[in-house]
């Protein structure tokens, strides 16, 4: 299964790919850094830890700084999950609550190392940090280079489409089959844990049906009469009737982003042409939907557009291609890459 169909990738708006690349050769061709937006007041019984790590996912991590602390791996916090096949940079903090401080530095390993330890007078919770700054490197790229300038472009100046990455969806889209599995009437998962990422896979997955179809339309970056529109950088929506022209500036500059639907119970709706293309997309996935609301999930919306922050690019070799830039919580380098050309994960096997 593709992380938006199983018959293939999700729809590209600046075209078919001119040629492949291969990310992920190593560790450290995919490296992010979580931007916090805040600094740590320096007092309080949490500690807040900035680590390094590689080969390794972040509940490994947590339960590596629980064992250390000797407490159980509810005291410790984290804000995103972050990828094993790289080399990430994120915060953490642990309840130090009645029990002496550890020795953070025993930590160290090839795998792990303590960049800088404070305190916080409250635990790290998910979804609290604002941004990550992304470094890659694409290998073996077939891309013409005017074609990949081109794109990058397009995607500094434009925008590209927010899809949900494959991370959300679980090896082969486990996660997703296995929501299906339990929100269509069997195998209910027995952690709460797991009921989470389950859910969450189904949003995704209905919000990508959504946003392939304005791919597909040409609509994925303008409003549409009855759009939900949110602006740039925060949560604030509001419901646009009729599209005039200081709207459609607005949409174009990016200071507004039309939406597209987590879906769920109550929340504001779309109406007129929006909520026609959201209900044709989502015609194959009404007892889904219907599932997610008899789940008491509460809806919400993402915005279509995804505009990578300070997107910079060089060719260290002819072949070769370096990226930087900064995407907010929530969204995938993925989607961007998708953009660029035909993504291959890893070095090559022969």
């Amino acid at each position: 299964m593709h992380w938006l169909s199983p018959s293939g990738p999700p729809p590209r708006a600046l075209g078919p790919p001119a040629g492949v690349f291969r990310y992920r050769v190593q560790a450290e061709d995919f490296a992010v850094e979580e931007v916090l937006g805040f600094v740590p007041d320096g007092t309080g019984q949490h500690a807040w830890l900035w680590l390094e790590k590689r080969g390794l996912n972040t509940e490994e991590v947590a339960r590596r700084l629980a064992h250390l602390a000797g407490v159980p791996l509810v005291r410790v916090g984290w804000s995103g999950l972050k990828d094993r096949r790289a080399v990430t940079r994120q915060w953490f903090s642990v309840d130090l609550g009645g029990v002496r401080e550890p020795d953070w530095g025993s930590l160290e390993a090839p795998a792990l190392k303590v960049l800088a330890v404070t305190r916080h007078g409250r635990k790290l919770r998910r979804g609290t940090h604002r941004a990550n700054r992304f470094r890659l490197v694409l290998r073996e790229c077939t891309v013409p280079v005017p074609e990949m300038e081109r794109r990058l472009g397009r995607a500094a100046a434009c925008g590209v489409p927010n899809f949900f990455g494959p991370q959300r969806f679980g090896h082969r889209g486990d996660n997703l089959t296995r929501a299906r599995g339990w929100l269509l009437g069997r195998n209910r998962p027995a952690h709460r844990h797991q009921r989470g990422l389950y859910l969450s896979a189904a949003r995704a997955w209905l919000f990508n049906r959504v946003l392939a179809a304005r791919v597909r339309d040409g609509s994925w970056d303008r409003a549409l009469p009855g759009e939900i529109l949110m602006l740039a950088g925060s949560r604030s929506r509001f419901h646009c009737g009729n599209v005039g022209d200081e709207i459609v500036a607005r949409v174009a500059l990016g200071d507004l982003t039309p939406s597209g639907p987590l879906w769920g119970r109550g929340g504001e709706a779309p109406s007129g042409e929006a909520a026609e293309v959201e209900a044709r997309a989502l015609v194959p996935e009404r007892r889904l939907c219907r599932a997610l609301e008899r789940m008491g999930v509460a809806a919400d919306r993402r915005p279509l557009v995804l505009r990578p922050q300070a997107l910079a690019w060089s060719r260290p070799a002819a072949d070769t291609w370096r990226l930087e830039f900064t995407l907010p919580r929530g969204a995938y380098a993925t989607t961007l890459l998708n953009e660029l050309g035909g993504m291959i994960a890893g070095p090559a096997t022969c």
